[in-house]
């Protein structure tokens, strides 16, 4: 199975999606889950307060990178998140797919990018909870 999450700069929300993702993958003995993320516009770095948190929740981050849709498999993903809004309009569509718009907002204080850890880790860590457990995700 792949999933991506998605959002416009591939910097902050997506990044530390993809970090969590597949720290609770891991964590959930789901071995057979690829996990990416990319931006409909990539920034080409990645946020420094989204380093922060990952680095004072201990979630390894040493190999992300911001990059863009066609820098991974998106055709071949079996479950695409769009974490804001502008990424749901701007993603193409791939029929036989699930699609979730987690529409967070853009974070720029600290407060806002823990907020956005903690949200993150509750939708991913209840989604690969549901795959591991064979349950319908909507």
């Amino acid at each position: 199975m792949k999933i991506a999450f998605i959002c416009t700069g591939n910097s902050a929300r997506s990044q530390i999606a993809e970090a969590l993702a597949k720290k609770i993958a891991k964590d959930l003995n789901l071995n057979d889950i690829e996990i990416y993320s990319a931006g409909t516009k990539p920034t080409g770095y990645v946020n420094s307060m989204a380093i922060r948190i990952l680095e004072e929740n201990n979630i390894p981050y040493e190999n992300l990178y911001s990059k863009s849709i066609n820098e991974i498999p998106y055709d071949d993903c079996d479950i695409i998140i769009t974490v804001c809004d502008s990424a749901a309009k701007e993603c193409p569509i791939v029929k036989g797919k699930i699609v979730l718009n987690w529409a967070l907002i853009d974070p720029f204080s600290y407060e806002q990018f823990y907020f956005i850890y903690q949200k993150l880790y509750e939708n991913i860590y209840e989604l690969l909870t549901k795959i591991k457990n064979k349950e319908v995700i909507k």
